[in-house]
C-alpha cells in the first residue's frame, strides 16, 4: 500500500476544491423541495462548479454520466439524477466532487424533503454524527482502524448499520487513492496515520441490514433489504493536531 503524503501547495488546492464543494452543497441545500427533479439539481450543481473555476470530479468518470450523485431513500451511493421527482418525506444524499488546479474533494450531505419521519431524523443526524466521530479520531499516531472503529461504533450504539462493501478512501490528484477507509473496524490496525495524509470519510448508514444490492444501471446502490440509508462525507487532511476538514466553506 502506497499512501501519498501531500505537500503544503498540494493541499492548499485541496482546500480550494473543498470549499467550492462547500459552497456548493450550500446552494443545493437552499434549493432542494418537493416536486423538483433530480436532474435539476445535477444542472444547478455543474453550472456552479464552473463558474466558481473548478471542474466536477464525478462527469464521466469510469462512465459515470453526471456531475453529481444523487440517491433517494433506499439508495445509498451513486444514484444517477433523472426524472425522478422529490416528495415530501423524501431523504435525498447528494455526493459531489470537485477538482481545482489538478486537486481533489469530495463530500456528501443528506437532506430532509419537507417533514421526514423520525426515524429517518434519527438516521440522519446519527450518519452525521458517525463522520464526526471518525474524524475526532484522525490524528497523527493513530491507526486507520481507530477511524473506522469510531464509525462502526457511533452508527450501531444507536440502533443502525453500517455498509461494508462501499467505503472511504484517500484523495489527491486522483478521486481515489489508497488507503481504503472502511466504516467498520478494530482500535489500533491499519497503517499509521501521518501528516499529509488526505482522506475522504464517509459513513453509510442503513436502517435495516448492511447489505447492498447494485441496480439495474450499474451504477445505483441500493440496502438489500428496502430500508432507508444516509451517506455523509468529509475531506480531511491528517496535521500535527486536529484534522483539517477541507470541505467546508
Amino acid at each position: 500500500m502506497s499512501i501519498i503524503i501531500k505537500s503544503e501547495r498540494e493541499i492548499a488546492a485541496m482546500r480550494q476544491a473543498g470549499r467550492i464543494i462547500a459552497t456548493v452543497m450550500e446552494m443545493l441545500k437552499l434549493h432542494l423541495r418537493a416536486g423538483m427533479k433530480t436532474k435539476e439539481l445535477d444542472i444547478m450543481a455543474a453550472e456552479e462548479i464552473e463558474k466558481l473555476g473548478a471542474k466536477a470530479s464525478f462527469k464521466g468518470y469510469r462512465g459515470f454520466p453526471a456531475s453529481l450523485c444523487v440517491s433517494v431513500n433506499d439508495e445509498i451511493v451513486h444514484g444517477i439524477p433523472g426524472e425522478r421527482v422529490l416528495n415530501d418525506g423524501d431523504i435525498v444524499s447528494l455526493d459531489l466532487g470537485a477538482i481545482y488546479n489538478g486537486f481533489q474533494g469530495d463530500a456528501a450531505v443528506t437532506v430532509a424533503v419537507g417533514e421526514i419521519s423520525p426515524q429517518a431524523r434519527k438516521l440522519l443526524k446519527t450518519t452525521e454524527g458517525a463522520l464526526m466521530a471518525g474524524i475526532a479520531a484522525a490524528y497523527s499516531g493513530a491507526r486507520l482502524g481507530d477511524i473506522s472503529a469510531a464509525i462502526q461504533h457511533y452508527a450501531q450504539v444507536r440502533g443502525f448499520s453500517v455498509v461494508r462493501e462501499y467505503t472511504g478512501h484517500g484523495i489527491g490528484q486522483e478521486m481515489h487513492e489508497e488507503p481504503q477507509v472502511p466504516n467498520f473496524g478494530r482500535l489500533g490496525e491499519g497503517p499509521e496515520l501521518k501528516r499529509g495524509m488526505a482522506l475522504a470519510l464517509e459513513p453509510m448508514v442503513n436502517v435495516g441490514s448492511w447489505r447492498t444490492r447494485l441496480g439495474s444501471d450499474h451504477w445505483v446502490v441500493f440496502t438489500a433489504d428496502g430500508s432507508l440509508s444516509a451517506h455523509f462525507e468529509h475531506t480531511i487532511v491528517i496535521t500535527d493536531g486536529e484534522p483539517e476538514v477541507l470541505t467546508v466553506a
